[in-house]
């Protein structure tokens, strides 16, 4: 195929959008061009903006997630975290025990929980605490440890060894990436410790995230799908990402 550098551009974003990726190698045989020339043009195309390059092949954007504080993080899809947080909280029961983590889906839960009998809520959420302290008939227990600003939650071995001592029903995390191969991710590997904490202290593991979090990748590796129990977001979950999470027998919750 013998055709000029605008029109190869072309063809690669074209076929960027239509399978999610593209390799260098296909891409060199494809259009009968070194890989050498593939390179400079994905190399062009990123300075653009208009893809990201990754070990041999380009995605359509940078997957990796930057460390926002709470009052950013808020003001993003707000009615999606609305709807995926009043579904996470319809699943609480009567004399249930449970874990909120951090994270503004964590904190509208928070908001979205009724006054239940016998609830119990630990949580590493200073915010969240506060919200749900407000609710007759539910003990709150608030973790220890060093506050961490950005995210207004404890993180630390204090924490960590309070988590050891107790057994909850289910555990709401929230997260800032979901990878198909890499798993659920954190910006920040303190967070990303005590989460592995509060995985061990529950039986049951719900994951409230919208469905910009899918595809992307924190510094801190939280854990591998399996673990995952139920996965709470929103329509625009793409359907390869909904297949894949069934195949692992992973509940998909769509609000």
């Amino acid at each position: 195929m013998s055709i000029n550098i605008a029109e190869r551009h072309k063809l690669i974003l074209a076929k960027l959008d239509q399978d999610g990726f593209v390799t260098v190698s296909n891409l060199s045989e494809e259009f009968n061009v070194s890989s050498v020339t593939i390179r400079k043009d994905l190399k062009l195309l990123e300075e653009l903006n208009l893809l990201f390059r990754s070990h041999g092949k380009a995605i359509p954007s940078n997957p990796y997630t930057k460390e926002q504080s709470v009052n950013e993080k808020v003001k993003l899809h707000k009615e999606e975290k609305k709807r995926i947080a009043q579904k996470g909280a319809q699943s609480i029961e009567p004399h249930d025990s449970i874990i909120l983590a951090s994270g503004t889906s964590v904190i509208e839960m928070a908001n979205q929980i009724k006054p239940t009998q016998g609830l119990t809520v630990l949580t590493g959420s200073l915010n969240a605490a506060l919200i749900v302290s407000e609710l007759r008939d539910v003990d709150v227990i608030q973790l220890g440890g060093v506050v961490r600003k950005s995210s207004s939650s404890i993180i630390g071995p204090i924490g960590e060894k309070m988590l050891s001592e107790f057994t909850c029903s289910k555990l709401f995390l929230g997260v800032d990436g979901i990878d198909l191969e890499f798993g659920l991710t954190t910006t920040n590997s303190m967070e990303a410790s005590i989460n592995k904490a509060m995985i061990r202290a529950a039986q049951k593991i719900i994951v409230l995230a919208d469905s910009s979090k899918f595809g992307k990748k924190g510094f801190g590796r939280i854990c591998g799908l399996e673990e995952v129990d139920q996965i709470i977001t929103d329509n625009l979950i793409k359907e390869d990402y909904k297949e894949k999470f069934t195949e692992l027998g992973i509940d998909v919750i769509v609000v």
